[in-house]
């Protein structure tokens, strides 16, 4: 009897130590395998950091009110985390905003990195885009896009930001809001320049332009769209009814997309900012 119950002991350790044995073996089979399979078809994609980016037309700080009000958009804009923000009609010492350098006050309220870009001289000022950024900013420079000698200039205003993964280049635009004729020749221009930019390229603008718009189509053939999506709508702020503003990039393996959204902020400006959140793959994957 005790002999017996002994033999059982035994068989039952041995079935065990022959299925541990059996479980480590096939452990070791499929990772040998998923690095071999891994190694031959796909490299794993390492993602890093992610980086928050709004574009915002700030109507040179005047509200829905009519009130001129710097305070209020920066406070949108620490609201929202952003790291890089595309700001439009900016002014700097224009009599009718009260002779402030407005990106240079933004900054300051902000605590960011701020660099303008001069489309045009207006009241007593100068009149154009800006750029915020979390991370230090270098190589600015303005890009003149096509339109006629009567209308407004048109400009991309691009600089280059210092991410700590590596250098990206940063673009903010607004296009033409009279003729979608011009709006083709400056995105097409907004073609050209991106194959000279370098670096992983991030524009955010008012493009004056709805998602399924020819120059939007003719952008996208460069350009991934970070805020495609029928409830995007930015225009205008108080009771948004269209989608004008976008955030796009270019160097499909560079950033993913983790999520977009319009910031319901009916009243600081006449567009509602638009902010996505894209997640930076590892350094190696910039090259």
């Amino acid at each position: 009897m005790l002999c017996s119950s002994f033999r059982s002991i035994l068989l039952a350790v041995r079935t065990q130590l022959e299925w541990r044995r059996g479980y480590w073996l096939a452990l070791l089979l499929y990772s040998l395998w998923s690095v071999t399979f891994t190694s031959a078809d796909e490299p794993p994609r390492v993602l890093g950091p992610s980086v928050r980016v709004m574009s915002y037309n700030i109507h040179h700080g005047q509200g829905m009110d009519g009130k001129i009000d710097l305070q209020r958009i920066a406070d949108v804009i620490l609201a929202s985390k952003a790291d890089l923000v595309a700001l439009q009609e900016v002014d700097n010492e224009v009599n009718r905003s009260g002779r402030v350098d407005q990106v240079g006050e933004l900054a300051r309220l902000t605590g960011m990195h701020g660099l303008f870009g001069k489309q045009i001289d207006h009241g007593g000022g100068e009149y154009g885009q800006g750029i915020l950024s979390r991370y230090p900013l270098t190589s600015a420079k303005v890009h003149l896009l096509p339109g006629k000698p009567e209308w407004e200039q048109r400009i991309a205003f691009s600089a280059e930001v210092l991410h700590p993964e590596q250098t990206l280049t940063f673009v903010t635009t607004h296009l033409n809001h009279l003729s979608e004729e011009n709006r083709i020749e400056q995105v097409e221009k907004l073609n050209q320049l991106e194959m000279v930019w370098g670096h992983p390229i991030i524009i955010g603008g008012d493009f004056n332009a709805i998602p399924t718009s020819p120059p939007m189509m003719i952008l996208e053939k460069k350009w991934t769209n970070a805020t495609a999506g029928p409830s995007l709508l930015t225009f205008p702020a108080d009771q948004p009814n269209r989608q004008i503003d976008f955030i796009l990039f270019a160097g499909k393996d560079v950033f993913e997309v983790l999520k977009s959204e319009v910031i319901p902020e009916p009243v600081a400006s006449d567009h509602r900012p638009i902010l996505v959140e894209l997640r930076v793959n590892s350094k190696s994957q910039w090259k």
